[in-house]
């Protein structure tokens, strides 16, 4: 975080940044219960910020909730308005939002159903993974946490407990010198980042994991895969997705991450191997910047993925 807003919608009103608290007693601190999502907003040409896939974005919170039998407090209309008026009032334009619901201090023990807080906070986030990274690549590696079974997560829903996995993946990677992990599922095949979704290009293919494998649909993802679908009508280019295994993801030509935080980020190495030629490939390079064009209002065919902050 580079630097804290000034104001944070909490349970319908604006508050300053120092007074968004929650008790130490909060239920969904001890249990993991909660639920959040990760939005983006981002300058427009026209001076009005807008956010990124907003509409989706609270949509998949609601249906998060839901997944966990959690009743919020406020509709799908008023949150929405909501993440614009944070960003209004803390005069962003370029900025992260973080949703977060969660359940408060009431009856102890595993099943209390207590209150529901919700937030949300606007603040100035550069790029997740590094500017260094966006332009040149990031060195990964694949982890030894193997992915959360559907047996045991629902993949479809962004729950707070789920990402503990993905804290020590990440923590293990960074001590180990790369700046992000990979996860494979029990089968061996290639999942997802500890927070992004990955794509790969081997001659002439675009592939991802489908969204019936161990991973989260991530928006951003499926911003990207209409993107490539668009481009694969002017060059020779086939969009997949089906799964895939570690060998496949070692042989790649190019590698990608995509996600809230992440955007689009390129991949130059994969357990010191280099990914192609060991920097942001050509179709990388071509997706990451349709990609921001489309983020940042610069094509008309995106300009219903913008919800204007005014």
């Amino acid at each position: 975080m580079q630097s804290p807003a000034k104001l944070v919608w909490m349970d319908g009103r604006l508050v300053p940044w120092a007074d968004a608290r929650v008790h130490v007693m909060a239920s969904t601190l001890h249990y993991g219960v909660g639920v959040f999502e990760g939005v983006r907003c981002y300058a427009q040409p026209n001076g009005t910020p807008a956010i990124f896939r907003l509409e989706d974005h609270v949509d998949r919170l609601i249906d998060s909730a839901r997944c966990v039998a959690m009743e919020l407090p406020f509709d799908r209309a008023a949150l929405v308005q909501a993440c614009k008026e944070v960003v209004r009032a803390n005069g962003f334009a370029d900025c992260y939002l973080r949703p977060v619901a969660l359940h408060d201090f009431g009856e102890p023990g595993l099943g209390a159903q207590n209150p529901v807080r919700v937030a949300i906070v606007a603040f100035q986030w550069g790029a997740y993974l590094g500017k260094e990274g966006l332009e040149h690549g990031i060195q990964t590696t694949i982890s030894s946490w193997v992915r959360h079974h559907p047996g045991a997560a629902m993949m479809r829903a962004k729950i707070s407990g789920q990402y503990v996995t993905s804290v020590l993946a990440k923590r293990l990677a960074k001590q180990n010198g790369f700046d992000e992990a990979i996860f494979c599922d029990a089968q061996g095949y290639v999942c997802e980042g500890t927070g992004e979704n990955l794509f790969i290009v081997r001659k002439g293919v675009l592939k991802t994991p489908p969204t019936y494998a161990a991973i989260l649909a991530g928006i951003t993802r499926d911003s990207v895969l209409e993107i490539a679908r668009e481009l694969a009508k002017e060059r020779a280019l086939e969009v997949r997705e089906e799964p895939f295994l570690r060998d496949e993801l070692f042989l790649a030509d190019e590698a990608f991450f995509t996600g809230t935080a992440a955007e689009l980020t390129p991949i130059r190495s994969i357990d010191r191997r280099p990914v192609g030629a060991g920097t942001r490939g050509p179709i990388t390079a071509e997706l990451q910047a349709r990609f921001f064009r489309a983020a940042r209002g610069e094509d008309p065919r995106w300009r219903r993925w913008l919800a204007p902050v005014s």
